[in-house]
């Protein structure tokens, strides 16, 4: 049978996640916590598992979690979202990207993803008919225009945003976005805005939600993560706010995806979001000491690492230590050192030369000292 994705392989990060497990090394690659859900969290889990909400929720989205999201995004980016037209609850991110792309990609159009990126984005344009078109970003991570600019068609149907940005940890300055929105005044391009990272921020940097900004949110898709917010990576659930024009035609095809989310999950996490609405407040301050533990444990080491602005990765180039290239070196760091990393090359179409690994430090403190012991002794 011909394959739809004959490029397509097993994640990069499947591959390292089990590559760590059988070599007994510490897994700083795939994005996942490895200490528990808030208590609150799971008490909330617990009262509505066992209260009778079992059934099929609404397929947008149980209307107490809406209510809630809505708030959120009022209090946090002063932007008024209606709850009916323009909430949708996914299973997960990743469903939410793959249903925003069959959404508005035709067969032919031509969709702009900015390199490194995350691996499902160019998969599901790919199932859309499109053509992916990767624009690099500038070296520092930051956004191109020119090369955007010259990238920009008659063809191009969709920009792909990610801010906080994976695997780099850059954030997407106010200045950018003017300029993102001045390139695509007067064009029939949409925008997806991967934002999974939203409250993952550092340094006093702020991120600038494109629901927020009047000239672009009424061509975007604003797609966020609660696994990524609640350390539940798990749970498999997020959100999408888009025009109401747009969610008419997104729920017309995330309800024959997976059509509806787990409903306890839904009312629990709506219940923790109104009772415990600091968690917001207080996720960028917990991040970023988990950032500068492992920063200030690696000082002595031999790779160099510029903080993280955002995201909960940190990128190490290595460099001083060798001129392998990085799929190589992330194996013997897995199977000798004991440290499972990403290769940062596998985010991008045509890689650039240069040695980078990305590490993950949404760990216990405790793992963070003992993988930066190992990484340290080279």
């Amino acid at each position: 049978m011909d394959s739809k994705l004959p490029n397509v392989g097993t994640t990069i990060f499947t591959v390292m996640s089990k590559m760590a497990q059988d070599n007994n090394a510490i897994n700083l690659s795939q994005g996942f916590p490895d200490y528990q859900v808030p208590k609150g969290l799971l008490d909330a889990m617990q009262k509505y598992l066992h209260g009778n909400y079992n059934q099929y929720p609404p397929m947008a989205g149980v209307h107490y979690l809406r209510e809630q999201i809505a708030a959120k995004t009022s209090r946090l980016y002063a932007a008024h979202v209606d709850i009916e037209d323009e909430i949708t609850v996914t299973s997960g991110a990743t469903e939410a990207l793959f249903v925003a792309i069959q959404t508005v990609v035709r067969p032919g159009d031509e969709v702009i993803v900015l390199d490194p990126c995350y691996d499902s984005y160019e998969p599901g344009i790919t199932l859309a008919g499109g053509k992916t078109i990767h624009v690099p970003l500038a070296a520092d991570f930051s956004l191109d225009a020119e090369r955007l600019k010259d990238a920009i068609s008659d063809k191009t149907r969709l920009i792909m945003l990610n801010t906080p940005h994976n695997p780099s940890g850059s954030v997407l300055s106010l200045d950018e976005l003017h300029t993102l929105s001045d390139l695509v005044e007067n064009r029939h391009i949409f925008l997806i805005s991967d934002e999974v990272y939203e409250h993952m921020v550092y340094d006093n940097a702020q991120h600038h939600s494109l629901v927020s900004l009047p000239a672009l949110r009424d061509r975007t898709f604003v797609i966020s993560s609660f696994g990524k917010t609640y350390h539940a990576t798990g749970w498999k659930v997020a959100y999408c706010l888009a025009p109401p024009s747009l969610t008419a035609e997104f729920r017309k095809i995330h309800q024959f995806v997976t059509f509806t989310t787990h409903t306890p999950t839904q009312w629990a996490l709506a219940d923790y979001m109104e009772n415990h609405p600091e968690h917001f407040e207080e996720l960028p301050r917990f991040y970023e000491q988990k950032r500068d533990l492992f920063l200030d444990a690696m000082a002595q080491s031999r790779f160099d690492m510029r903080p993280s602005a955002g995201t909960y990765f940190q990128l190490a180039n290595y460099s001083a230590l060798s001129s392998e290239p990085d799929q190589r070196f992330v194996e013997y760091l897995t199977k000798d050192v004991g440290v499972a990393a990403i290769p940062v090359s596998v985010f991008y179409d045509s890689p650039p030369n240069q040695r980078l690994v990305r590490f993950c430090f949404c760990k216990d403190d405790t793992t963070l000292g003992s993988a930066a012991e190992r990484l340290s002794a080279l």
